[in-house]
């Protein structure tokens, strides 16, 4: 079988390149997922290589997708393991999904902070003499955030 796309039936089989391509995954993120237990163990040709349908390709999609969400692998396979017996979880995604909307919103405040307090220290340091000693500049200010930070 050649390494190149081929766009398949639902029943034909692809190696584990073929799905790579499909998805847009690299094969050793497939593995990994493989092993990890997200994605069900490959079907093995006479020959031993990988082989995948579309099934494969349809959970991995969702899987990369929800990666570039920030879900956890370990939130993902709950996920499918709810789709693989058969329970709707979209009550559980939708629970996902505000959490990590809040996690997200956490990020953005934490982020906010630190550009603020980078910001005060340009400006703090900008009127500082250079000092190779490193305590009377800006860099001072910048060591003395992390004690400012310590008695947090």
């Amino acid at each position: 079988m050649a390494d190149s796309v081929v766009y398949h039936e639902k029943g034909e089989m692809m190696r584990i390149r073929e799905l790579s391509q499909r998805t847009g995954v690299q094969v050793e993120t497939i593995r990994f997922y493989e092993r990890s237990g997200v994605l069900p163990p490959a079907r093995r040709a006479p020959n031993g290589y990988r082989v995948y349908d579309e099934t494969d390709v349809e959970r991995l999609r969702f899987i990369r997708g929800a990666r570039q969400l920030g879900i956890s692998l370990e939130a993902i396979g709950r996920i499918l393991r709810y789709r693989d017996e058969g329970i709707p979880p979209c009550d559980q995604v939708q629970e996902l999904l505000a959490a990590q909307i809040a996690e997200v919103e956490a990020r953005i405040a934490e982020l906010e902070r630190v550009r603020e307090e980078l910001r005060r220290i340009r400006d703090s340091g900008a009127s500082l003499p250079d000092d190779v000693v490193m305590e009377n500049c800006v860099c001072g200010l910048i060591s003395r955030v992390s004690e400012e930070n310590s008695h947090e």
